[in-house]
């Protein structure tokens, strides 16, 4: 079960090594929206690794370009892996965001905290010394996790990225047009969108452009990253 943790526990010395390397910030709160207040969606969009396939939604990425949209991508280890190319490609683009999404993107509930600590630890250090990209934003597999998991999370500075609305686009049995029934229903001021950019949506692409092109429009909501709407100010007392 999803769940917030609050309880202090144990850091292992890994994790101590790494936060006096790169000074971070700690960060507790498991986050699934932004303030109900702000003007603005996230466009999230997972890339774990694919056995069969490109693992690449090229059209995507490119109708993201073409079109400026803000997005962040939480990119697995073992894509970026098998995906440098793109991965320098998109490093370069200034409205996208990027975070992490485990090593192999495994069931991190399933594992010991120290396995944990290196499933999360793994993408955050390639893109550091690989890429020279840091990033504080971290999404659990298949956004799974325990108390543990948390925790781990929080003493590597990571904030922890869930999501509000789920799009369903790996879900091959679902149409274009349940897709954007389900965004229509969920969508609103300050959330947090999943989708997938690793070629496994059948129809991202449609559902993203009609989300871009009409859905977001009719609501007066502008299309953000997960730290743009984050920062967007809390309701007012």
């Amino acid at each position: 079960m999803l769940r917030q943790f609050e309880r202090q526990v144990p850091i292992f010395p890994l994790v101590l090594l790494f936060m006096a390397a790169t000074s971070v910030h700690v960060h507790a709160q498991v986050i699934k929206s932004g303030p109900g207040t702000c003007p603005g969606v996230a466009l999230t969009f997972d890339l774990c690794p694919v056995r069969g396939g490109s693992g690449y939604d090229q059209r995507l990425i490119e109708y993201l370009i073409e079109h400026r949209v803000p997005a962040t991508f939480f990119m697995s280890g073992n894509w970026m892996t098998k995906h440098d190319e793109q991965v320098k490609n998109m490093l370069r683009i200034p409205f996208f965001e990027f975070g992490t999404h485990g090593e192999v993107h495994a069931h991190l509930p399933m594992h010991s905290p120290q396995e944990q600590e290196q499933e999360i630890l793994g993408p955050v250090r390639l893109l550091n010394t690989k890429y020279g990209h840091k990033t504080s934003l971290f999404r659990p597999p298949y956004g799974e996790f325990n108390d543990d998991t948390v925790n781990v999370a929080k003493a590597l500075g990571l904030q922890f990225i869930l999501w509000s609305v789920v799009s369903g686009d790996p879900d091959p049995t679902l149409s274009v047009e349940q897709i954007e029934r389900r965004l229509a229903r969920l969508t609103r001021n300050g959330s947090i969108i999943v989708l997938h950019a690793n070629g496994k949506g059948k129809h991202t692409y449609e559902a993203v452009a009609h989300l871009y092109e009409n859905l977001l429009p009719q609501r007066h909501l502008t299309p953000m990253t997960v730290s743009q709407v984050l920062s967007c100010p809390p309701p007012k007392p």
